[in-house]
């Protein structure tokens, strides 16, 4: 029986991340490839099926995009898209909202999840790993007291749900690792643990929070 299990489990981690990276891969093929209208399709154009046509289209469509809204008459015309947009009540407020989240996200020069942090959660004295998404501003910043800094807690092992929180700067610590290799420790719940040192971000003393985080 146990030689039994040791190999299953042998044959169960070969195999799963294979597989689910495969169905990833799908999925993500088949979303893109659903995007372009029947009318562009290899068969409509050609009269023939070519595997990847759709991606392809989709990938130029990117790249062409992005080199046309390079240029002052791109940008202009992006600019008169977004005022047309938010000109429409239910649209205005979609678009403003994935377009805020997008370019904080997507933006070469961003800040937002390229940085992990070591921060105390739930409670003090329990630790756990977050990622810097910027810092408060407005009206939020006016009424902290001190320089803080926006985090993201994701959850395990789905990382794609979890806690915004609003911390001071010197409660949390920079951890010198990637962002892939801290994502990894969390996904596998500690254990794939990454190599790396700990920095504070300010003190190197971590003073205890004047209240429960």
């Amino acid at each position: 029986m146990r030689f039994f299990k040791r190999y299953l489990i042998t044959g169960l981690l070969i195999w799963v991340p294979l597989v689910i990276t495969l169905w990833v891969l799908v999925l993500l093929i088949d979303t893109l490839g659903g995007i372009v209208p029947e009318f562009l399709s290899s068969q409509a154009l050609f009269g023939l099926s070519i595997p990847g046509f759709r991606i392809l289209l989709v990938l130029v469509v990117l790249l062409a995009t992005g080199l046309f809204t390079a240029n002052f008459i791109g940008r202009a015309f992006v600019e008169r898209w977004e005022s047309l947009l938010g000109r429409i009540p239910l649209v205005r407020s979609i678009y403003n909202s994935v377009k805020q989240v997008s370019d904080t996200v997507l933006a070469p020069d961003g800040q937002a999840f390229r940085e992990a942090v070591l921060v105390q959660f739930p409670h003090q004295g329990s630790w756990t790993i977050a990622f810097l998404t910027g810092a408060p501003s407005g009206a939020v910043a006016d009424l902290l007291e001190g320089e803080h800094v926006s985090v993201y807690v994701p959850t395990t092992p789905n990382p794609t749900s979890g806690y915004f929180l609003m911390m001071p700067r010197d409660h949390v610590r920079k951890l010198d690792i990637t962002v892939d290799a801290a994502l990894k420790y969390i996904v596998s719940m500690g254990v794939v643990a990454p190599s790396g040192r700990v920095d504070a971000l300010a003190d190197e003393s971590l003073p205890p929070p004047s209240m429960p985080i």
